[in-house]
């Protein structure tokens, strides 16, 4: 373990999350590593949060942000600005950590510009909590290793290399130098517009064996399983960031992987298209899914799909007009009635 000691900086962006907050914020001050600060940015919460974020302010070690509502990304911009440490991590402020995360991570840093260290997560759902780990090798990848096993193979895929959360890394403060790319108006993916150039910055990457110091909290009751009609657009949103990171920082087999992962954004879209509570869905669909650029897109990019439901939305994607689209929504209404106790 490393002697040295890191100044490490944990944001968290505060919106509406009263239940949940005070277990996030006592798990970060339980830290056994103590060369640290905790930012919390208050991103305009219409519950209590905005005063609970007040009342630790009072504690040692304990900053509070209070913003007009800017969204996530914008909340971490924030936190990053007034950060002073030389690493950063990000805890989602329902979710709560173990309390050697930070000396578990910061064990693995050597100082380096670009360094990246990723653990591994429990997902909490209201009745099991299962444990998730990255799809890359535990391991410390830099030079060729980096770029041809983790940065040419961040997006593209069904399931990511690494997942492209902002929580679970600690990353030295130099790989978010790209602001221009962050697109406050995106509602869906804004995780991936700050890791994705982040990842392409990194110099060092460390994937931890085990460390499942992250707890993410799946609240099924307020997931299910809304539907937002502005999802298509901040995919399109999302891709234009991507594609820009990609072009400028000539990341690894870019296009394709650009490509497919414009596909897999598009399964998502169905997804939430099936779930639009207006009778005009399917005119909906079939104007997405008809779209020109969307339908060459679809037809000519390669898809490797092992999740049934996946392939049961490419199918809809593939054939807008037919009657299988009516099948997938009464499904997805099935599915959604018994995630929400109805059945």
């Amino acid at each position: 373990m490393s002697g040295k000691s890191y100044r490490i900086s944990v944001i968290v962006p505060v919106y509406n999350k009263e239940a949940w907050l005070r277990e996030c914020v006592d798990s970060i001050l339980a830290q056994t590593y103590r060369n640290m600060e905790i930012i919390l940015v208050d991103d305009a919460s219409t519950d209590g949060s905005g005063r609970i974020c007040d009342s630790y302010g009072k504690k040692e070690r304990v900053r509070v942000i209070h913003q007009e509502n800017g969204g996530p990304t914008a909340a971490c911009v924030a936190g990053m600005k007034a950060a002073d440490g030389d690493y950063y991590m990000f805890v989602d402020s329902d979710d709560f950590v173990e309390p050697d995360m930070l000396s578990g991570m910061a064990a693995r840093l050597t100082g380096e510009k670009g360094e990246i260290v990723c653990c591994n997560h429990l997902l909490e759902k209201q009745k099991k909590t299962e444990p998730v780990y990255s799809l890359a090798a535990p391991g410390v990848y830099e030079g060729d290793k980096l770029r041809k096993q983790i940065q040419a193979r961040l997006i593209g895929q069904e399931q990511k290399v690494i997942p492209l959360s902002r929580c679970m890394k600690l990353c030295e403060k130099s790989v978010f130098a790209d602001e221009a790319y962050y697109d406050y108006a995106i509602r869906f993916g804004d995780d991936s517009h700050m890791m994705y150039p982040a990842f392409l910055n990194s110099r060092r990457v460390v994937i931890m064996e085990g460390a499942l110091y992250y707890h993410y909290r799946y609240v099924e009751d307020s997931i299910v399983h809304g539907y937002d009609g502005a999802i298509y657009e901040s995919v399109g949103r999302l891709m234009a960031s991507l594609r820009q990171a990609a072009e400028e920082k000539r990341a690894p087999d870019a296009e394709a992987a650009l490509d497919r992962e414009y596909c897999y954004m598009l399964l998502y879209v169905m997804k939430n298209e099936l779930r639009n509570p207006n009778k005009g869905y399917r005119k909906r669909i079939r104007e997405i899914f008809t779209e020109k650029e969307n339908r060459k897109r679809l037809l000519n990019t390669p898809l490797y799909l092992r999740d049934r439901t996946n392939v049961l939305l490419y199918l809809g994607a593939m054939h807008p007009e037919s009657v299988l689209i009516g099948i997938l929504r009464l499904m997805f209404k099935l599915y959604d009635r018994k995630h929400q106790g109805g059945i």
